[in-house]
């Protein structure tokens, strides 16, 4: 359920800003009620001039003789930004300082609580924030999506001033991690009504005749494109879910390790994966939301059986925390050039590893074939845009979805790789059974039909941005 979930998805990367960032009265006042759940946070940054932009708000910040400030502005699109399920909401509020430079290096973080919180920690008068509308919306509609009024608001500053963008974007990073994981758990769960659905419904007799001579049909799985559907979606989502896993750990070893090599190789494949895990399984995921809408036919457009919510709710994913095309230029941009490439040369290092020392295992080859195919696009890819991206930048704009979508494809492709080892050596040590020979089936799926993907995206790349920019604007 997304939409409930996000009271404390966004709880969660609140908290995370306050205990990075917070002064220590701070975190002693809000951390313990937020991680208790007895109170929930929010991330107010939009407002309805700006959005990617963050530099051009207009939210005011009037500094108090006691330290505090008042805010005064409106921001758009706050999730979970007012609501009665808990006793205080804490906003964490960007905003701009009485004579702060312009544009995003004059912005600061503020937290702002619902109700004021008094010395002892009990609750004393309302604040000066206000819900002024809910929004109505394609979907996600159990999430109370707020326009928020700041009136002269009391609210305290986080970190330094002009230096807002340092705590949200930890609370940012942590939600586009978040987000990646609905695109994906959207997958799933339409995936899995649809399968069901699939097995049971009975329309038209299958291409080599009838496997069900004593119903009226077949059951819709025994067409090849029912299939071709389902196993579509269910080589992401297995995939896409170790790609998750692997990312977490990395995770705990960027935050918990002793070892600062480590740390920083796990750091730096975070900052990496981060906005291909955002932009790539949101994008995929609603794609198969429609696609398993898709095998309920009419019934999948109608509200009963469920589907069209899984489609509504999926669309927010590839906007929010960061709309997927700033994912891609982000990607692009930022992450590859980031300490000379470091982290993008790691991970090519790591694929190239592994399909070097399965290359002479022959059960291995189905697998380690288009992987290395696959890799060796990427890498002609990101050579491509070294050469040609610097000096005319509209190449690397023109090139970003696709690049984000090829990395994300030979990720996948290395995931069902490791996974593809994994299962030989079980099968190796007891024998087959379903689940294991079935997920090989899936895994040749994804290198025949999917990963070979790879070499459409590398030609768009290479074509450059002449056509897309040759256009006037009134030509569109």
């Amino acid at each position: 359920n997304m939409a409930f979930s996000m009271y404390g998805g966004l709880t969660m990367g609140a908290t995370a800003a306050l205990i990075v960032h917070g002064k220590p009265e701070q975190k002693a006042m809000f951390v313990p009620k937020m991680v208790a759940g007895e109170w929930t946070g929010t991330m107010n940054l939009t407002e309805p001039q700006c959005g990617t932009d963050l530099g051009l708000l207009r939210t005011k910040a009037a500094k108090q003789s006691d330290g505090s400030y008042k805010i005064t502005g409106t921001k758009i699109f706050i999730s979970a930004g007012e609501h009665d399920f808990t006793d205080n909401i804490i906003h964490l509020v960007l905003a701009r300082i009485e004579g702060a430079p312009a544009g995003i290096k004059g912005v600061s973080l503020f937290v702002v609580p619902k109700i004021l919180v008094n010395a002892d920690g009990s609750l004393g008068a309302r604040n000066g924030v206000s819900c002024g509308s809910i929004e109505h919306k394609m979907g996600i509609h159990g999430n109370s999506t707020c326009v928020m009024n700041y009136d002269g608001a009391t609210g305290w500053l986080i970190g330094e001033e002009n230096k807002g963008m340092q705590g949200m974007f930890v609370m940012m990073n942590e939600a586009r991690l978040g987000v990646a994981v609905q695109g994906l758990a959207q997958s799933e769960v339409a995936y899995q009504n649809a399968a069901a659905y699939a097995r049971d419904r009975l329309q038209g007799r299958a291409l080599t005749g009838a496997q069900a001579p004593d119903k009226p049909a077949d059951p819709i799985i025994v067409h090849p494109d029912v299939r071709r559907t389902l196993l579509t979606i269910r080589a992401f989502n297995e995939a896409a879910r170790a790609m998750v896993i692997w990312t977490a750990l990395k995770s705990d070893v960027a935050h918990r390790s002793s070892d600062p090599k480590d740390r920083q190789e796990a750091d730096d494949h975070m900052g990496l994966m981060t906005p291909v895990l955002k932009g790539f399984l949101t994008e995929i995921g609603f794609a198969n939301a429609v696609q398993a809408q898709q095998m309920y036919g009419g019934h999948g457009y109608i509200a009963e059986q469920g589907m069209e919510q899984f489609v509504r709710d999926a669309r927010i994913a590839m906007i929010y925390e960061g709309a997927n095309g700033i994912q891609a230029l982000d990607l692009v941009g930022r992450k590859l050039p980031r300490d000379g490439g470091r982290a993008v040369m790691a991970f090519f290092g790591e694929v190239a590893s592994f399909a070097k020392e399965q290359g002479a295992n022959e059960a291995m080859k189905p697998f380690i074939t288009p992987l290395s195919a696959g890799l060796g696009h990427l890498q002609q890819a990101t050579t491509w845009l070294m050469q040609n991206a610097m000096m005319k930048p509209d190449n690397a704009g023109a090139a970003a979805t696709d690049y984000m979508h090829l990395f994300g494809l030979v990720t996948l492709g290395y995931m069902w790789a490791k996974m593809a080892k994994v299962t030989h050596d079980k099968i190796a040590a007891v024998g087959a059974s379903p689940y294991l020979t079935t997920k090989l089936v899936t895994g040749r799926f994804f290198m025949e039909r999917m990963l070979p993907e790879t070499s459409v995206h590398l030609a768009r790349i290479q074509s450059g941005s002449a056509t897309i920019m040759e256009l006037a604007a009134e030509a569109f």
